[in-house]
């Protein structure tokens, strides 16, 4: 009787653990003229992520067409971007909002590992 009380309690425990949800990992990335601080992010398949993004400067844009991300940057607000990869490569991101002479090099990637 006590190893089938032991049994439940251990399946009670794998089954609570296997549908609690992973944590987000929140990654903090600042778009100042013209540069994103990281301008590469890394990131592993199925993880969830939120993009917590910001501009000192002036307004920014991010966006990751392939991954389907894009938010406008405010000065001294964050703008938030909550994504589930789902699919390993890499995925450049630009600066879609002009912001001065260097815009059109202002880009990063996205790195999704299996």
């Amino acid at each position: 009787m006590r190893r089938r009380h032991l049994m439940l309690a251990l399946g009670a425990g794998l089954l609570s653990r296997a549908g609690a949800q992973r944590p987000e990992r929140v990654i903090a990335v600042v778009a100042r003229k013209f540069v994103f601080l990281p301008n590469e992010i890394t990131v592993t398949r199925g993880e969830p992520v939120v993009l917590e993004l910001s501009a000192p400067e002036v307004v920014m844009g991010f966006h990751a067409p392939e991954l389907q991300l894009r938010g406008l940057i405010i000065p001294g607000q964050t703008t938030r971007l909550r994504w589930t990869p789902e699919r390993p490569g890499q995925f450049d991101f630009v600066c879609d909002v002009f912001c001065g002479d260097g815009h059109e090099g202002m880009s990063g990637r996205i790195i999704v590992l299996a």
